[in-house]
Parts: structure tokens; C-alpha cells; sequence
């Protein structure tokens, strides 16, 4: 079964911040998580419309990963890209890559689930964020 390619759909700047570090002098593992959290809201908020973003639709993931390849340090600026698969019915897979002056030093995925903000529930991508995530 051939898979379709992966889509670029979102370019995230996050300031790297002397506290991202931990006592190794390295930009904690954890913090990785966040940059693609960060990037992942920002991303959701320019898909949904205003009136329908955290009041009636949500999304929350079924499960993350991160693979490290780099040590990030302070100063700097992370560049995160955001990628999406074709959506599934509530689902659709996101991919993450984090870059500092144009060196990879980590990747990543999320399965983001959309939810009925009301029912605490997945539901249905709606048609219209379907149609944008195609």
C-alpha cells in the first residue's frame, strides 16, 4: 500500500532560553517535547478557525517521540518544522524536525487526535480542516 509524502504545514522560531538547560549544560530532553508542543499549537491555531479552536474542536496525541541527534545549547533559535500525513478519520500523524543554523539536531512524531471539546471525546476531523489538511 503506497504511502502518500509527508506535507510541510508549519515553520515554528523558538528562542532558546538559558533555563531550557539542565545541569549536563545541555538543552534538556523534555524541553525537546515542548519545542514540538509549541510548534504543534501554533500550527492547530492557523488550521482551526478562532470561533471553533479550544471552544468546540481540540486536539490532544495518542503518543509522541523524539529522536535526539544533536546536544542544543543556549543561545540559539530552534526552527521546527511541522509535518502532517493524509488524515485519517479523527487522526492524523505529525512529524517534526528541529533545526539551529541549518544543522538537524532532532526529529519526531505525534499522532494528534481531534476531540470534541464539549465531550472530551475524539470525533471526525470536520470537513472543512479536512480539506485543509489534504
Amino acid at each position: 500500500m503506497p504511502t502518500s509524502p509527508r506535507k510541510l504545514v508549519h515553520v515554528e522560531r523558538i528562542a532558546i532560553r538559558w533555563g531550557d538547560m539542565d545541569a549536563m549544560g545541555h538543552v534538556n530532553n523534555t524541553v525537546y517535547f515542548r519545542y514540538m508542543e509549541q510548534a504543534r499549537i501554533s500550527w492547530f491555531d492557523a488550521l482551526v478557525p478562532e470561533q471553533e479552536a479550544w471552544k468546540s474542536t481540540g486536539i490532544v496525541i495518542a503518543n509522541a517521540s523524539c529522536n535526539f541527534k544533536r546536544a542544543m545549547t543556549y543561545p540559539g533559535t530552534v526552527e521546527v518544522k511541522v509535518y502532517t500525513d493524509a488524515p485519517g478519520g479523527s487522526s492524523v500523524g505529525t512529524h517534526y524536525e528541529m533545526w539551529v543554523e541549518g544543522e538537524l539536531y532532532a526529529d519526531g512524531a505525534a499522532m494528534v487526535v481531534f476531540i470534541d471539546m464539549q465531550r472530551q471525546k475524539a470525533t471526525r476531523i470536520p470537513e472543512s480542516i479536512r480539506t485543509r489538511l489534504q
